[in-house]
């Protein structure tokens, strides 16, 4: 095993219905302003991100997005209204951007510390549509609920 694999890694492929899927993290999306994102659902196999030209190229491809959504780890309540607000614009410069070419990729937050006021907000866009999914990352059912949900998409 090549020791700090875990350093490396920066995705994760599978077959969905015989249609490849790559999820990676921390990416810089072309549609986004090359803004970072999270968490980004591909309908391609990581070989096409293998290679960094091809994966530029891969990356411009707005039908390739299935799903972008936001991650925040931080476990402090105190600090959670923050990571919401740093999460919520990022859903939203990914919702405008891609809404500018007629595309609409699910999105999605998972978050570690959810208090009460931001979960009622959450819970108002996923009402509305205007988020797709969310999970508490500290509650076990929710995030294999959310990981399932991407992994069936």
């Amino acid at each position: 095993m090549t020791p700090n694999l875990e350093i490396l890694v920066r995705g994760v492929s599978w077959l969905n219905n015989s249609q490849p899927r790559t999820i990676i993290y921390n990416v810089n999306v072309p549609i986004v302003n090359n803004n970072n994102i999270d968490l980004c659902l591909l309908k391609c196999d990581s070989t096409q991100l293998a290679n960094q030209k091809i994966k530029k190229q891969t990356l411009q491809s707005a039908d390739l997005y299935i799903a972008l959504g936001e991650l925040k780890g931080g476990i402090d309540p105190a600090g959670s209204d923050e990571h919401w607000k740093t999460a919520r614009t990022a859903l939203q410069r990914i919702d405008d951007a891609f809404r500018k070419i007629s595309k609409h990729p699910y999105t999605f937050f998972i978050g570690a510390a959810i208090e009460t006021k931001m979960a009622r907000e959450i819970y108002q866009q996923l009402e509305t549509k205007k988020l797709t999914n969310a999970a508490n990352l500290t509650n076990d059912n929710q995030l294999v609920s959310i990981m399932r949900w991407l992994c069936h998409l």
